[in-house]
């Protein structure tokens, strides 16, 4: 009696909980138990063939019963209809819940933000702003067609996204197991963007020690914080507010604003972008280049970084070094430009 009271504890706390391990020993069990039964009751039919044996106990648990393979003899029949179809649809049953629920499971971790993502070369988004980080996404979404999007948010939030981009919720911008799970050290471009210009500057010093050969943007509201990182971190690319500047410009120049917004936009209308002179070619000048853009790209050249800081509508004669960057106006990005 005690033997019994022992092993009915003992399946008890082993198999309260069908966990994948429990289920797993359960099909063992019953795949053998029932093979055993059935082999002493003379189903060599069912039994002989391992093949036919997996397929009937399948079609037998998941209750399809084709009817091209049964039990003939009366012990066969009982062993059947008493064992090996209750535990085989129970087990069967168990099985595609726990998948099932696994599956949802999974799910939820990546809609709320709490798997870990396997990325690199990605860009990733630290912050939420509402509406302004949605039309972000779309920006970079209407442009970008080969590099994944990480958006990572401390807000309990779900993905705003699903099945675009992917989704990280942290608790700090410092958290450096949160973090990890971002990919940070694999990403080529960070975007820092908070409602509060503490949390940029603290998530910017972050980054640039994990990763400081990323392609860094931080947006800030003061602009005494934006030098403040300048001066600690020269790589990475401030962005200042310049909602006044704009308002002031289209006070006394009407019609600046949309200007400025068609020049920003990726969705419509003529946007600036930008494009590395290659290293490989000779040097040249600003009006060859010009001319080039104008004609073989119906697109305007309007500035230069030689290394020295930014040029707008430089000289015609200016020297093009190899490696500049140059910035120009199109209807989109050009990705196939010819150089000679």
């Amino acid at each position: 009696m005690q033997i019994w009271v022992s092993f009915r504890r003992w399946v008890s706390a082993t198999f309260n909980e069908l966990n994948g391990k429990n289920l797993f020993f359960l099909l063992i069990f019953h795949v053998i138990t029932s093979w055993l039964l059935l082999t002493l009751a003379g189903e060599k039919d069912l039994t002989s063939d391992l093949t036919n044996y997996v397929y009937y106990l399948l079609v037998t648990a998941s209750t399809v019963g084709y009817g091209d393979m049964s039990p003939t003899s009366t012990a066969g029949k009982w062993i059947v209809a008493l064992y090996v179809i209750p535990a085989g649809l129970g087990i069967f049953a168990a099985t595609v819940g726990r998948l099932a629920s696994t599956a949802i499971e999974s799910w939820k971790k990546g809609i709320m933000g709490k798997r870990s993502l396997d990325v690199s070369d990605h860009i990733l988004i630290l912050g939420w702003n509402g509406q302004r980080t949605m039309d972000l996404l779309a920006m970079l979404l209407t442009e970008e067609q080969q590099r994944r999007i990480v958006l990572c948010v401390r807000p309990e939030i779900e993905n705003p996204m699903p099945g675009r981009i992917d989704f990280v919720r942290v608790a700090s911008f410092t958290d450096a197991a949160g973090m990890t799970k971002t990919g940070i050290s694999d990403a080529a471009c960070i975007i820092i963007d908070n409602e509060e210009d503490d949390t940029t500057l603290a998530a910017a010093l972050y980054c640039a020690g994990q990763n400081p050969d990323a392609h860094m943007l931080a947006y800030f509201h003061d602009q005494a914080l934006s030098e403040l990182l300048k001066q600690h971190c020269p790589n990475v690319e401030c962005i200042p507010s310049v909602d006044i500047e704009m308002l002031a410009k289209a006070a006394l120049d009407p019609g600046s604003s949309a200007l400025h917004h068609e020049l920003l936009s990726t969705r419509k209308g003529m946007t600036q972008y930008s494009v590395k002179f290659p290293d490989t070619s000779e040097k040249t000048t600003i009006g060859e280049l010009f001319l080039t853009f104008k004609q073989k790209y119906d697109a305007t050249l309007i500035g230069i970084d030689c290394g020295e800081g930014l040029k707008l509508n430089p000289s015609l004669n200016a020297t093009v070094t190899p490696g500049s960057q140059l910035f120009y106006i199109a209807d989109e990005r050009i990705h196939d430009f010819v150089w000679s």
